[in-house]
């Protein structure tokens, strides 16, 4: 009797251990083990800026990571220390093996992470750019500051009133692969076969490659080669400070005119003293953060990067995805003017 027993106790236990695996170990077909890029219910959004130390950097992914915040997922920011399109592909593939939700952008060149951002895409992670854009082949939708044309129009506009209509001007720019750089010098140029213009002579455009000290450095290249110079345009807040710091350090003040796109907590000073009449900027923050609530909206399906497209980016309100050259993007707004009467203000928000 006992060993009827046993062997009958024996059965129940071994029964029980297999239910209990059936029940933990599988899933019916075509169910996935949690969502793709999920962390405790969280999906994973990540953004990619051109390289470290870079202020406007840091307040564009500080924006990026607000906005995925308060929808309620995980933030992932990444940049290299170098701004190269090989080390953005590194950290690509480090993020499409996260199986992260969606990839925000920086561009280092248009087309050099073709390959990679495509890769993601294949698997099913959504790409957008921001600011600088990769091509539209690489991406579903891109973020942009504000018109790009009239980004390059006015700061020539600028930089002719500081001069009195004539004397040669040159640009500082980041990088000659960075594609808004690029578009807004091309309107720039645009903008200078007005006739009103024909006092005026571009001598250079510089690339400073958004690092500080070789944008010093071309800045006192600039001064060296060009001992008429009246004025520069940097389209770059690492350039504009450089530059800046540069003209101040000479004593060029009133001699040499300085405007273009800067940060206007690092811009106060030169702002102030006169070193820069004026400069124009949009919020970073908001430019990452239109970027997190517009990821968001590819991965849940609200918009799937086509002109028409509509969704709420928060606090931004509505926005709608309209026409680019080679792809589609979504215009965070225009270009404002800092100078000696708001940066007060200003220099203490960002």
């Amino acid at each position: 009797m006992k060993k009827v027993l046993a062997t009958f106790l024996t059965v129940i236990m071994v029964l029980t251990v297999l239910a209990a695996c059936s029940t933990s170990g599988s899933k019916p077909a075509g169910e996935s083990s949690g969502d793709a890029g999920a962390s405790g219910g969280k999906k994973k959004f990540a953004i990619i800026f051109k390289n470290t130390g870079n202020p406007y950097g840091e307040k564009e992914m500080e924006g990026f990571k607000q906005a995925i915040e308060e929808l309620g997922h995980e933030a992932i920011l990444k940049a290299p220390d170098q701004p190269t399109a090989e080390a953005q592909i590194q950290m690509i593939e480090e993020l499409i093996s996260q199986k992260v939700a969606a990839i925000a952008i920086v561009g280092n060149d248009p087309d050099a992470l073709q390959p990679a951002l495509k890769k993601a895409m294949d698997q099913g992670i959504k790409v957008l750019s921001l600011d600088s854009a990769v091509n539209g082949e690489s991406r579903m939708v891109h973020i942009n500051q504000a018109d790009p044309e009239r980004i390059g129009r006015v700061q020539i506009q600028a930089i002719s009133d500081m001069i009195g209509g004539k004397g040669q001007i040159a640009v500082l720019s980041a990088t000659s692969q960075a594609t808004n750089q690029n578009t807004w010098i091309e309107w720039m140029k645009k903008e200078l076969e007005d006739p009103k213009y024909k006092e005026i002579e571009l001598v250079k455009v510089a690339y400073g490659d958004d690092l500080r000290d070789k944008s010093v450095s071309e800045t006192e290249a600039l001064l060296k080669s060009y001992p008429d110079l009246k004025g520069i345009i940097a389209p770059t807040t690492v350039g504009i400070a450089a530059a800046g710091k540069v003209l101040t350090d000479k004593g060029l003040k009133g001699k040499v005119h300085l405007t273009g796109l800067g940060l206007p907590s690092e811009m106060a000073e030169y702002i102030e003293s006169g070193v820069s009449e004026w400069m124009y900027l949009w919020n970073p923050l908001d430019v990452g953060y239109l970027s997190g609530y517009a990821a968001d909206a590819l991965v849940n399906g609200t918009i799937t990067g086509e002109v028409g497209d509509k969704f709420t980016a928060g606090r931004l309100g509505d926005k709608e995805v309209i026409v680019d050259v080679g792809g589609t993007q979504i215009m965070l707004g225009d270009p404002f003017k800092f100078d000696a009467a708001n940066i007060a203000e200003w220099k203490e928000v960002y």
